[in-house]
């Protein structure tokens, strides 16, 4: 049960919050520039040695399954970022 509302924590909370592939940056999904997203995630699987992917799998596969969890939760300016931060993400491991 989450402390603040007595209503239980949903399993996509959990695994951003304390996935075992990625050590994230706090607050990363809510920033408002793509480029500092990307590259944060970016950092964070090419240090990450519990990953079972590539570095970029890794990012990719987190950033789509914060927004896909999100879904109508997520406002639209910060799904837009967050998609601009997908092609930044590409940019940064050369997969453009």
């Amino acid at each position: 049960m989450s402390k603040k509302n007595d209503e239980p924590e949903r399993w996509s909370h959990q695994v951003t919050e304390k996935s075992d592939a990625l050590d994230l940056e706090e607050g990363v999904f809510t920033w408002d520039d793509p480029v500092r997203i990307a590259a944060s995630l970016k950092r964070s699987a090419e240090a990450s040695d519990r990953r079972k992917g590539t570095p970029y799998q890794s990012a990719m596969s987190m950033l789509t399954f914060y927004v896909n969890r999100a879904g109508d939760h997520l406002d639209d300016d910060q799904r837009e970022v967050l998609e601009k931060a997908k092609d930044e993400l590409r940019k940064a491991f050369g997969r453009e």
